[in-house]
């Protein structure tokens, strides 16, 4: 059956596989986008997001003085007008904070923030108050707390709880769709009042099995994109869960490109055996607002942001890894309010990067 379902695999997504080359995306990136006042600094910036009025919301990896789960708390919420001038932090010593992975807005405004640490979900409303608390943090008291540990056979998943949790996105019936995530390999459907319905998805290398859940964004149409990092690839589905088809970037890096941090990466046979390092391995999904909609997709190695159809066609591609503007080190997360504004929250450079994109301007450049 496996070899079926690979085999009709093939025949179900030809345009997402093959493509060698693609135009290299002119772009700048905004100077002092965001401005912090003098006592506050920015951690790993994790998560990005904005609003319909142009706010921006960071989840960071900032420290905070109040009780850690197994470390140094790490996880602020921070938002930014539309003209990068601080605002609040929202959330303070809210007790899901852990470590921050992930923070989206949905079409009312509301304001959810993924933590990783913690294991939780919550959903608070344009003005900054608890609207809803999807998961349970492990308990304080308890003598065994400690982090998860990848065990073979995987444990299995729990309604309602998740293990190391990454991101959240919502169909057009406002149903609720969570990554999760690092350890339980699979999406999670909850309604739109929280209520759960279902998940999919467990470890493995075929059709609607995970290997890393990194990242999740929703079309128009309510079709599911997934980033399955660890695989170097992003799966489709519909919104009850049903398989769809695969999107593999298979851009070449520069025979020259540097890690943002670390050894070079091994790349033999890395089309077919992934790996979170690896060239088009998916770390972050950002679909553009309707009518006309785009995908956009980033790695780690060489460091690149991908335009894409909703097929899968690259349409494009800019950057590379480093510390300088225009350069990324390992982002963690895209926001895309339209198709030629981009933000970028990097890990590495604690910072997050206004882009501005300008496809009409002449470019001959390949990758």
């Amino acid at each position: 059956m496996k070899r079926l379902l690979i085999g009709l695999l093939a025949l179900i997504a030809p345009p997402a596989f093959g493509q060698q080359s693609a135009p290299q995306i002119p772009y700048e990136s905004v100077p002092k986008a965001l401005s912090l006042p003098a006592d506050l600094y920015m951690g790993e910036a994790a998560g990005v997001a904005v609003n319909s009025k142009g706010h921006i919301f960071v989840f960071h990896r900032g420290g905070s003085s109040h009780g850690p789960a197994f470390a140094n708390t790490a996880a602020q919420l921070w938002e930014f007008g539309s003209d990068g001038r601080f605002i609040r932090e929202i959330g303070k010593n809210l007790y899901a904070w852990s470590f921050a992975h992930a923070v989206r807005i949905d079409r009312q405004d509301n304001i959810w923030v993924i933590d990783k640490g913690s294991d939780m979900i919550i959903k608070f409303d344009p003005e900054g108050h608890v609207a809803m608390v999807i998961g349970r943090k492990p308990e304080a008291s308890d003598a065994d707390t400690k982090p998860y540990e990848h065990v073979n056979p995987p444990l299995p998943p729990q309604n309602g709880r998740f293990r190391q949790p990454t991101d959240v996105t919502w169909d057009p019936a406002g149903d609720i769709f969570i990554s999760d995530g690092y350890i339980n390999s699979r999406v999670a459907k909850l309604s739109k009042d929280g209520d759960w319905i279902k998940s999919w998805g467990e470890p493995g290398k075929g059709p609607g099995q995970f290997n890393t859940v990194h990242n999740i964004a929703a079309d128009a149409a309510g079709n599911i994109y997934v980033a399955d990092r660890g695989n170097r690839r992003i799966q489709v589905f519909d919104s009850d869960g049903k398989f769809l088809r695969i999107i593999k970037i298979d851009i070449p890096p520069d025979p020259d490109a540097q890690p943002a941090i670390g050894n070079k990466p091994d790349l033999t046979n890395y089309l077919e055996t992934g790996g979170t390092m690896t060239p088009g391995a998916p770390w972050t999904l950002c679909i553009t607002p309707p009518p006309n909609q785009v995908l956009y997709v980033s790695d780690a190695f060489p460091g690149r942001v991908y335009k894409l159809t909703l097929d899968g066609k690259v349409l494009g591609v800019l950057g590379r890894s480093g510390k300088q503007p225009k350069q990324f080190g390992w982002i963690h997360a895209v926001a895309c309010p339209n198709e030629n504004t981009l933000f970028v929250a990097e890990l590495l450079n604690w910072r997050v990067q206004k882009l501005l994109l300008h496809p009409d301007q002449p470019s001959s450049a390949k990758h």
